[in-house]
């Protein structure tokens, strides 16, 4: 394959094209458009206190409001009439207890810097302000600044402001610091009385949890240690408290797999009367000792049989689990090779609903169980991808967000006999289905012989001949895509490229690359992942060989791409093997990751271990640039507080120096999930043009050659 070097002077078209970029980003396909935007994304499903109802809020091209549906006929309908792709987020939907107002947070929280995510400079009533709306009628209006609401009584709202629980009337915004002790307070739970709170306090080597009573302003904490207390949860007839115990410095650090430890973590069970304790359950030593949760508020549900329901690895798969809350000897309530994910508790408090990949590995399902059932029960099937359960307050109906390989997420409901239906089903009348395809499961060998997991994407029958292809690397990396539509909505949007790609007759294979989810703990932590090791690149290899070895992919015209730590294994793979490997699209990626693990790891010094350093950029793609060859367009927004702008300044300087052919994308003032719908037409809009260009056009024209 011929070696792609830019022509002298390269850099200074490329930034051409970057300070150009925004006049380009009206010119899109139609069915980019329709792909990306003609269904709205669902997100923030909540239970209305009472009866059955639900909100939840919809992203229509980066236009976000709230919408409603109640029994009996759940007509969906919306409640708020925002109506610009501001990028102003709204999330943590909160009931009055009348359930007759709603609240919500709209705006993002500040970065280090205490600068507000706001890609449009000119937005008003930005950056976590509280608003308000009657389920009844009439306009949101913003209540005051703040966020994470909840209810002290009837008339009182809590919520947060700058890091400080605070609490006002509902009658007006007059905002009162709730309570003053040192160290953050966060994760509070409200008493099945509603009378007393339980919370956590974080104080950097330690937590503790507390129990506040504001009737008497008083604060005491329960059974206090040298541990990080967290997760609170109240005993249905609130005389007790359960909560985590993790062992302070013994969970890990980032890229050291959590294969064993030395203390494992532990249940803890407080009389909130007489202050007695016990530990009631004790995690073994091994597989399992660090603790991983699962996608729910409650990481202990406390069921009205006595018994307590959490998550553990101890078979190596994350799997729900009961004991009695006397103690005594834990049980698993979901063994198999699969993963337990998103959790809620059943209202009649008989046990939990969840999502899972029981026995169907590369998409999810829901169930339910309870500590004394013989198995779970499925509450739905079939090839769907199906998540988040949220059952009705009065427990006649659970609300889920549902997806297909064609059809994208919405909302829907499960009635007891078993009846489903879609809410807001107008909603997607204008998505093109027909023109998807349905992605298929393959799985093949890494470099080093690991099974790899993937969807493979086929263009339509009118394309014959060998194709180009792409490969796309979620980020993360704990992440796992999966043969339907992301309930995240960056991977929402990831999904809906794979799509438009096979359209314009790319194959696409999406990898579900070592250090990910969905597959249990061992495959999770991958020995000498990330910068440790980068062994996920064995992956990267294995994909494209398998790709190369295919009759309907053209093996000279294969491409990379990805977000977050997605871009860090495209710039990988480019950078170590530009002869596999064309072109590739690197969106926010990490090239260095002595830099970007600070940004998590904020104790991390590379000085204070320069052997560890070593070995982090011996796995970075900056270790390897003077091999790389194959052009790259590369894309950030400059507000990223999950990888650092200054990763894509440092490569391009390194590119520029070995006159590398690159293409530049930058959004100021965007954060790492772009907020604003244009910001993702433009992404993706620029990267098909990318490949057509490095991919498509080119095998064209060798497929014209051989035929001449």
């Amino acid at each position: 394959m011929s070696t792609r070097r830019s022509p002298s002077g390269h850099w200074k078209f490329a930034t051409f094209l970057f300070l150009v970029a925004p006049l380009l980003a009206g010119a899109q396909d139609p069915l980019l458009e329709q792909v990306l935007g003609s269904a709205p994304f669902p997100s923030s499903l909540t239970a209305a206190p009472e009866d059955a109802g639900f909100a939840w809020v919809f992203n229509d091209r980066g236009v976000r409001n709230v919408w409603f549906a109640e029994a009996p006929d759940f007509e969906a309908r919306r409640l708020t009439s925002f109506d610009a792709d501001d990028g102003q987020e709204l999330g943590s939907l909160t009931f009055t207890s009348d359930g007759e107002r709603l609240f919500f947070v709209r705006g993002g929280a500040p970065n280090a810097r205490g600068e507000l995510p706001n890609p449009r400079t000119f937005s008003k009533g930005v950056g976590n302000s509280l608003w308000s709306v009657e389920l009844d009628g009439g306009e949101a209006t913003r209540f005051g600044e703040g966020y994470s609401p909840f209810f002290l009584d009837d008339a009182t709202l809590g919520f947060f402001r700058r890091g400080d629980p605070m609490k006002t009337a509902l009658s007006k915004y007059e905002p009162e610091r709730l309570l003053r002790i040192r160290g953050s307070v966060g994760n509070l739970r409200a008493s099945p009385e509603g009378e007393r709170f339980a919370f956590v306090s974080s104080r950097g080597t330690h937590s503790f949890v507390g129990l506040f009573d504001p009737t008497a302003d008083a604060v005491r904490f329960l059974a206090p240690g040298v541990d990080r207390d967290q997760s609170p949860v109240w005993s249905p007839d609130g005389s007790e408290v359960a909560f985590l115990r993790l062992p302070t410095g013994t969970q890990g650090e980032i890229f050291e797999p959590l294969r064993a430890v030395d203390e494992p973590w532990s249940i803890v069970v407080v009389d909130v009367d007489s202050g007695d304790s016990r530990t009631v359950f004790e995690a073994f030593p091994g597989a399992g000792s660090a603790y991983r949760g699962t996608v729910a508020p409650d990481q202990i549900v406390w069921t009205a049989s006595g018994h307590l329901i959490f998550p553990w690895e101890r078979d190596g798969w994350t799997h729900l689990w009961s004991v009695p809350a006397s103690g005594g000897e834990a049980r698993n309530l979901t063994p198999g090779a699969f993963e337990v994910e998103a959790v809620a508790a059943l209202p009649d408090g008989s046990g939990v609903a969840y999502s899972s990949n029981q026995g169907d590995i590369d998409r999810r399902h829901l169930w339910r169980v309870g500590p004394g059932d013989a198995a779970p029960q499925p509450l739905t099937s079939g090839d769907g991808v199906e998540q988040f359960p949220t059952p009705a307050a009065d427990g006649t109906v659970l609300a889920f967000l549902r997806a297909d390989g064609r059809t994208p997420l919405h909302p829907a409901l499960r009635f007891a006999d078993g009846r489903e239906q879609a809410l807001a089903p107008a909603q997607l009348a204008n998505f093109p289905v027909d023109r998807m395809t349905e992605p298929a499961q393959v799985i093949f060998d890494s470099a080093d012989g690991l099974d790899i997991h993937g969807q493979l994407f086929l263009p339509p029958a009118r394309f014959t001949g060998p194709r180009p292809a792409v490969i796309f690397f979620h980020g993360g990396s704990r992440r796992h895509m999966m043969l339907g539509w992301h309930y995240s909505s960056y991977y929402h949007h990831c999904y809906a490229f794979h799509q438009y790609m096979a359209n314009q007759g790319y194959v696409v294979l999406s990898v579900n690359y070592r250090s990910g989810i969905g597959y249990g703990l061992e495959f999770r932590e991958a020995l000498n992942y990330g910068a440790s090791g980068a062994s996920e690149f064995n992956d990267v290899l294995g994909a494209g060989l398998y790709l190369a070895g295919r009759e309907d992919v053209d093996a000279d015209r294969i491409g990379l791409w990805g977000g977050s730590y997605g871009g860090y294994l495209t710039a990988l793979g480019l950078a170590r093997a530009s002869s596999l490997f064309a072109a590739g699209v690197d969106i926010h990626g990490v090239h260095d990751w002595n830099r970007t693990i600070q940004n998590f790891v904020p104790s991390y010094e590379p000085l204070e271990d320069p052997e560890r350093a070593r070995l982090a950029f011996e796995s970075s793609p900056l270790s390897s640039v003077d091999t790389w060859q194959s052009p790259v367009l590369l894309i950030h927004g400059d507000d990223d507080r999950n990888v650092p702008f200054a990763e894509t300044v440092e490569l391009v300087d390194r590119l520029r120096e070995r006159d590398v052919e690159h293409e530049l994308v930058v959004f100021p003032d965007e954060v790492h999930g772009f907020l604003l719908h244009s910001s993702w037409l433009e992404v993706f809009g620029r990267a098909a043009r990318f490949f057509e260009h490095h991919l498509a056009a080119a095998a064209e024209e060798k497929a014209a050659a051989a035929g001449g």
